[in-house]
This record gives structure tokens, C-alpha cells and sequence, in this order.
């Protein structure tokens, strides 16, 4: 405990350095944010329409057709765009992308060379500087499963962490207004039960609690994992992130990467895709964490406690609250605190999980409107900063991908239904045969299932516009201010035997 105090102490500011000043003196987007960016993607979609509409083809060379409704003549050429068109347009495209990774590296390059205690706190110099020559014992882990009437996949989520080959010190089942027989399953499967009081801050405010309990047992060498109950890990997955921890000391976080479970159907298969694809694409950045997922991400102690130190003063939040109560989507906040306070974190390949879908499209349109309400909020709460640059990248790209593929969905529906005798345009052809080859491609590890859905193309298309609805009502019920709400999947109970019953 001696070590834990003084390795604290050293991260922490001398008195004689400038104190930053409180957060709550510093501008936030809030509710605007959303309208910002509905203002910036409209812009840059209509400085698109302008240039083509400038460099347009003469529509004396198209012949006019009665419109859908009648009263329009639409006009069409089967001439695919001028060459100058095409690079233009593909040197934007690659321009954009590699601007965007230039800037997100030389901003995670100059968080890992800061030596600002008082800003960055967690940046590997800051941390490696406080930690050299010490040695605070072997690594253990402690696996806080926060559950809300969650007695039907708890067994098999703590079944999964008994069975790794490097297993967790202690397993803590954090019950949180439980009605159901959660508290029961978690003792008599022999972990621990930590009971939420009088919490109504959901799976954050309860996980707050805990760790008010669990931290200050903490070594500087331990971890703390953090992991859904609906869940389970892969074997390999705590002895690889263990390993992890070993080799670079400075290292505040690891996170999973998450495969959808078997079944659902179709909408499962729409996910299951969906989560191939993040997972290849954190393959491609080489663990470089977007999102350390709630599923299951692990965590140093000392990150938490000066997360817990820097809330209301450089991050924004309650005052000793590890997680922030006010947010949707606490894991992507969590996230964005730490790369604020230059934690260095990564997902490895070899970190794998398998994850709940959601049945229905109902539970789904719940789950995703609660993660991108989220997100746009953590965004607007930190305000445009470097360590949130790559997000307000992305909730662009989402926004301009709304415009695209709604104007490309539209103008399909509007050629079938406008022209007399179809016409195959090559331009047209060649482009949805690229993109069909990058969606196979994609999925290609998710076998035969994932191929012929991404194969066949329009469904997913749909299903992409299903999540560009949900990204237009989160912006819609934001910028109105309209409350949200966490909608909790219940799962059905398993079936008890009747010598269970008289127990």
C-alpha cells in the first residue's frame, strides 16, 4: 500500500504548478452539437452538388422522360463522368482519409511525448517517469460484472472468466436494483456480490459505487476489468491482456474486440457483419482503440483514480466519479476521458468476445439510438478538442453518408419507376461491383452466411439506412432537447426445476 500512495503522489501536480482551470469555466457544445454538424455535412454536400452541377454534362444530349408524379421530366445520360471528374473526385476521397490519419497520428504521437502532468496526467512519459525502478507486484485481476436482473446470462459470463487460462483473482457481481434472482445465481456460481444503494444512475452510477469499494485495494501493478454480463471472453483473452500489461508499463487500458452470438435471423446476421467489420477495422489500425467497449475492457488503477481526480476540473463530470453519470454511453465517454488525459490504450487481435444481439428490431432501434444520442453528447461535453478530433470526424462522415446514400437510394427508385426501357449505365455497374467486392471482402472471416448477405448488397444497404434513421433522430432529439431514456433488454429466465422451487 506504501508503493500505491507514493506512485500516486507522483503523478499528481506539484503545488508550486499552474492548476488548469475548472471545466465547468470552459465552452461546451451541448445541445448544439448535433445542428453543427447537420450544418457542416449539408455544406459540404452542397459544395459537391455545385461543382458537379458547374462541370455538368449539357442536358441537351439526354432525352426527357415523364417524371413519377407527373408534373417532372427527368433528364439522363448514360455517359459515364469525364475522366477529370472521376480522379478529382477519388484524389478528394484519398486526400480526406489521409489527412484525417495524418492528423490522428501526430496527435497521439504528441500525447505520448507529453511531460504535462498537470493536462495529461496518464501520458506514457508522465507515468513511466513516476513508475521506473519500482515493482509493485504481480499482476492481478479483479472483474466487476455490473448486472441489472440479469440471472439468465450471468452463468455463462462468469463460467467463461472461470475457465481462462490465466484466471481472475476475484469476480464481483455488481447487482443493481435487481428484482429478479441475479443476486442468488452470482453466490451461488461463488463470487462476490457488491448491492447498488439507492443508485439511480444505471449501470454507471452503480459501477461508481463499486469501485469506491474496490480501488483503494487496488496495487498499481493490478487491473481492474470491467465486463457486461451478457458476455463471454474467449480463452486466451485475460492471459493475453495480462501480457499486455507486462510488457509496456504505461499501458492504461485494454479493450475487446466483440462478435455477435449465434441466431436472430437476419437482423443477427446484420450485426453479426456489422461487428466483423469494426473488428477487421481495428485489425487494420493496428489495436488503435476507437471505443473501449463495455463488453469487456481492463483498466490500471491508477487510470480510474485520475479519471475519479480530474472530473469537474479537465474532464468533464462529478467530482470523484470514475464513470460519468450524465452520459448514454459510458464506455465511449470513459473512452474519450482517458485519451484526454493521454492514456495510452489498444485492443489486441487476441482479445476476443462474444456479445448479445438484439432480437427485434424494436430492441435494436433502442440500443442504437441510445448509442449514437450518446455519442453526439460526449462530443458536444468535451467540445472540439485533439483528442476528440477523430470523433467529430467520424459523426461527419456518418452525417455526409446520410446525404449519400439516401440520394443514391432515391435516385435507383426514381430511374425504375421514371424510365420506359431500363438502361444499364457501365459507370454505374462498375461502381456497385467495387463496392460489392469491398462488402464481401469485409465479412469474408464471418463464412458462408456473412458472404451471401453482403453478396446480395441491397439488404445491407437497407439495413445501413435503418442506422441512418437512427442517426437522424438522435441528432433530432438532441438539438429539441427531448429527454432519453435507457430501454434495458430483460431476458428471459431460465427455467427452474421444481426441487429448485421448494429450496
Amino acid at each position: 500500500m506504501t508503493t500505491q500512495i507514493a506512485f500516486q503522489n507522483r503523478l499528481e501536480p506539484e503545488p508550486d504548478e499552474a492548476e488548469p482551470a475548472p471545466y465547468a469555466t470552459k465552452g461546451k457544445l451541448d445541445r448544439i452539437v448535433g445542428l453543427v454538424i447537420v450544418g457542416l455535412v449539408t455544406l459540404a454536400a452542397a459544395l459537391l452538388w455545385l461543382a458537379v452541377a458547374v462541370n455538368g454534362p449539357e442536358t441537351t444530349v439526354a432525352d426527357p422522360h415523364d417524371a413519377v408524379v407527373g408534373v417532372w421530366s427527368l433528364l439522363y445520360n448514360s455517359d459515364a463522368p469525364d475522366l477529370n471528374v472521376i480522379l478529382s473526385a477519388i484524389a478528394l476521397a484519398l486526400l480526406a482519409g489521409a489527412g484525417l490519419a495524418v492528423v490522428e497520428r501526430r496527435i497521439a504521437t504528441k500525447a505520448r511525448r507529453s511531460m504535462n502532468p498537470n493536462h495529461q496526467p496518464l501520458a506514457p512519459k508522465v507515468v513511466m517517469a513516476a513508475n521506473r525502478g519500482v515493482f509493485a507486484g504481480e499482476v492481478t485481476i479483479t472483474v466487476l460484472i455490473p448486472a441489472h436482473n440479469e440471472e439468465a446470462s450471468l452463468p455463462q459470463t462468469i463460467a467463461s472468466l472461470q475457465s481462462q487460462s490465466h484466471r481472475p483473482e476475484r469476480i464481483i457481481v455488481v447487482a443493481d436494483n435487481c428484482t429478479d434472482d441475479t443476486v442468488r445465481v452470482a453466490r451461488e456460481a461463488g463470487v462476490e456480490v457488491i448491492e447498488s444503494v439507492g443508485n439511480t444512475h444505471k449501470k454507471a452510477g452503480a459501477l461508481n459505487q463499486a469501485l469506491t469499494k474496490v480501488l483503494p485495494q487496488q496495487g498499481d501493478n493490478d487491473v481492474v476489468m470491467v465486463m457486461d454480463a451478457d458476455t463471454q471472453l474467449d480463452d486466451g483473452f485475460l492471459a493475453s491482456a495480462v501480457a499486455r500489461f507486462v510488457d509496456d508499463r504505461a499501458l492504461m487500458a485494454v479493450g475487446g474486440l466483440f462478435y455477435g452470438e449465434d441466431g436472430h435471423g437476419l437482423i443477427g446476421q446484420f450485426q453479426r457483419n456489422e461487428y466483423i467489420r469494426y473488428s477487421r477495422q481495428m485489425r487494420r489500425r493496428r489495436g488503435r482503440v476507437f471505443v473501449l467497449t463495455g463488453t469487456a475492457s481492463l483498466f490500471r488503477p491508477v487510470a480510474l483514480r485520475t479519471i475519479a481526480a480530474s472530473r469537474g476540473r479537465t474532464i468533464p463530470g462529478t467530482p470523484s466519479d470514475v464513470y460519468d453519470t450524465a452520459s448514454l454511453t459510458e464506455d465511449n465517454e470513459l473512452t474519450i476521458a482517458l485519451k484526454s488525459l493521454g492514456g495510452l490504450m489498444i485492443s489486441p487481435q487476441d482479445c476476443t468476445v462474444v456479445t448479445e444481439l438484439m432480437p427485434s428490431w424494436r430492441t435494436l432501434w433502442n440500443q442504437r439510438l441510445r448509442w449514437q444520442r450518446g455519442a453526439l453528447e460526449n462530443i458536444g461535453a468535451y467540445g472540439v478538442t485533439a483528442p476528440t478530433m477523430r470523433y467529430w470526424a467520424q459523426q461527419l462522415g456518418i452525417g455526409y453518408g446520410v446525404i449519400a446514400l439516401t440520394s443514391y437510394l432515391a435516385l435507383i427508385l426514381i430511374t425504375v419507376v421514371a424510365l420506359e426501357t431500363w438502361i444499364w449505365f457501365p459507370f454505374w455497374l462498375g461502381l456497385g461491383l467495387l463496392f460489392t467486392v469491398e462488402r464481401v471482402v469485409t465479412v469474408w472471416k464471418g463464412g458462408w452466411r456473412a458472404r451471401l448477405l453482403a453478396l446480395t448488397l441491397f439488404p445491407e444497404l437497407f439495413f445501413d439506412m435503418f442506422l441512418n434513421l437512427v442517426y437522424v433522430k438522435g441528432v433530432v432529439d438532441l438539438s429539441f432537447g427531448r429527454t432519453a431514456s435507457w430501454k434495458h433488454l430483460t431476458h428471459a429466465a431460465p427455467a427452474r426445476s421444481l426441487e429448485s422451487q421448494e429450496a
